[in-house]
């Protein structure tokens, strides 16, 4: 098989990604959780997708799979989804007798994130008819690269318990979970930036975590 070619989503590409986003999350348990309703999962979740991930294309930190098989949509330390445009759309999205758990679910996301400096992978998702190839795997290894290149953690939030072991391999470790009342599951996990080092009486390198101190 071909080897994926990973570039990076321009800013007038975004609608794009936003679309491969959009499709690769169609069954995803917690964006139906919030959109149970195909016709409002279909009308809302394009802007959800800008709120939360969007930033991404400001700071050339979102990526694809040539011809958008799938897309990565990452945040740089310090770079947060836009709050403000999160909140109205769900106020404006969500009923109202739904909107507390939606709230407070989201405000455990938060809290749940690493203090120290991070990129944060909000979405990362594949073309449903395109899943089996590879295309996750090439999207999350081209990505943390450069947080090894930095020194900097990598955090997520696995939707689901089969995604979990996809991200192990990538070196993710689960630190929690996150569930309020009626909603899925979700797993927050974390990964430590790796350097490579040449070990003594080796002409190979490999590959060890760097210490990054008290995570929380």
């Amino acid at each position: 098989m071909t080897k994926p070619i990973i570039k990076t989503v321009t800013p007038s590409d975004a609608d794009q990604a936003v679309a491969n986003v959009v499709l690769a999350f169609s069954a995803d348990p917690i964006a139906r959780w919030f959109y149970p309703d195909p016709h409002q999962y279909l009308l809302y979740l394009p802007s959800f997708v800008q709120a939360f991930a969007g930033k991404s294309f400001e700071h050339n930190s979102a990526y694809y799979v040539d011809g958008y098989m799938g897309a990565a949509l990452w945040l740089p330390a310090d770079v947060h989804p836009d709050e403000n445009a999160l909140v109205q759309l769900l106020k404006r999205s969500i009923p109202e007798e739904n909107q507390a758990e939606i709230f407070a679910f989201m405000e455990q996301m938060d809290s749940s994130h690493p203090s120290e400096p991070h990129w944060y992978l909000p979405m990362i998702g594949v073309d449903p008819a395109q899943q089996g190839n590879g295309y996750g795997s090439a999207l999350l290894k081209h990505s943390l690269g450069r947080c090894d290149a930095e020194g900097k953690l990598a955090y997520l939030e696995a939707s689901s318990s089969k995604s979990v072991p996809l991200y192990r391999r990538h070196g993710f470790e689960l630190v929690g979970t996150i569930q309020v009342r009626s909603s899925p599951p979700l797993f927050p996990m974390l990964r430590e930036p790796r350097r490579q080092v040449m070990a003594k009486h080796q002409d190979y390198p490999s590959v060890t975590p760097i210490e990054t101190g008290q995570l929380y």
